[in-house]
């Protein structure tokens, strides 16, 4: 089995929000998100959105984008 931690077909949270730090809000976030899930099968929530205008329901809307 993969490293969750190295599977190309794993896309983190985490990894996401340090290689795109010009993202201003959460509705930015989510919109990548929807773009760069194309080329994966998987979708790890491994920290929460820094910003301002994230919701109660973030986790829930951020595997919504993905899936």
């Amino acid at each position: 089995m993969a490293d969750p931690n190295t599977d190309p077909s794993m896309l983190h949270l985490s990894e996401v929000l340090i290689q795109n730090p010009q993202l201003l809000n959460f509705e930015e976030l989510e919109e990548l998100i929807r773009e760069v899930r194309k080329n994966k099968r998987f979708f790890r929530i491994d920290v929460k959105p820094p910003f301002n205008d994230t919701p109660n329901n973030w986790e829930d809307r951020l595997e919504a984008a993905f899936y």
